[in-house]
C-alpha cells in the first residue's frame, strides 16, 4: 500500500476512536482499528501527534457538510430546509463535540489548524447562507447574518457548557423556530366568530 493510502486508512480508523475516547488512546487501538501493524503509523506519520492531529483535522472537514446542505432540495419550504439544515449539522456537531477539547491539547500553538477552524465555519455558514437566499427578501436580517445565527443557536445546544441554561431539550423544529420566530410564545389563534342565523 502507498504511503497516502496508508495515511488515509490510519487517519479514517483514528477519527471514530477519537471521538470515542478523546486523546486517551494508544498506537496500538489505532493500529487495530485500521487493521495494520503498530510500526506502520510510524513509517508514515513522525509520531502519535501528527497522526491525531492529521485526523482532527479530517474530523473537521467542512466539504461533507458543505455537500450536504447543498443537496438539501431548493424548492422545500425556508422552515423545511432549515431544519433539514439543523438535523445534519447538529449531527455533524455532536460527533465532533468531544473534539472540542483535543485542539486545546494538540493544536495551541496550530495556526494553521486555527485558520482550518475558521475557514471551516464559514464554508458551512456559506452553505446555510445560499439555502436562505430564495427567501432573502423575508428576513430581517442578511442570509449571511442568519446563517451564523444558527450555528450559534446549534453550537449552543449541542456544547450545553457555552452558556449558562439548558438548551439541550430543544429539538431542530424549535431551534429553527427561535431564529425565524423569536422566542414569543404564538398565540392561539382566534376562533373564527359564529355568524348571526
Amino acid at each position: 500500500m502507498a504511503p497516502e493510502a496508508r495515511r488515509a486508512v490510519l487517519i479514517a480508523a483514528t477519527v471514530p476512536l477519537l471521538r470515542a475516547h478523546g486523546t486517551a488512546l494508544s498506537t496500538r487501538q489505532i493500529a487495530e482499528a485500521a487493521g495494520v501493524a503498530e510500526g506502520t503509523i510510524f513509517g508514515v506519520f513522525p509520531d502519535k501527534a501528527s497522526l491525531l492531529r492529521a485526523a482532527l483535522m479530517s474530523a473537521f472537514d467542512p466539504e461533507p457538510g458543505v455537500e450536504a446542505l447543498k443537496a438539501i432540495d431548493p424548492s422545500l419550504d425556508l422552515r423545511e430546509r432549515l431544519c433539514r439544515a439543523v438535523t445534519l449539522l447538529r449531527e455533524g456537531m455532536s460527533a465532533n463535540a468531544r473534539l472540542m477539547a483535543a485542539p486545546r491539547e494538540l493544536m495551541t500553538e496550530d495556526a494553521e489548524f486555527h485558520q482550518r477552524m475558521f475557514d471551516t465555519r464559514n464554508r458551512i455558514a456559506a452553505g446555510l447562507a445560499a439555502l436562505m437566499e430564495p427567501d432573502r427578501d423575508r428576513l430581517r436580517r442578511a442570509p449571511e447574518a442568519a446563517a451564523h445565527l444558527l450555528l450559534m443557536l446549534i453550537a449552543v445546544r449541542v456544547h450545553h457548557g457555552l452558556t449558562i441554561g439548558d438548551f439541550g431539550d430543544m429539538d431542530d423544529e424549535e431551534t429553527v423556530s427561535v431564529l425565524l420566530d423569536g422566542l414569543l410564545v404564538r398565540p392561539l389563534p382566534t376562533p373564527p366568530t359564529e355568524s348571526a342565523p
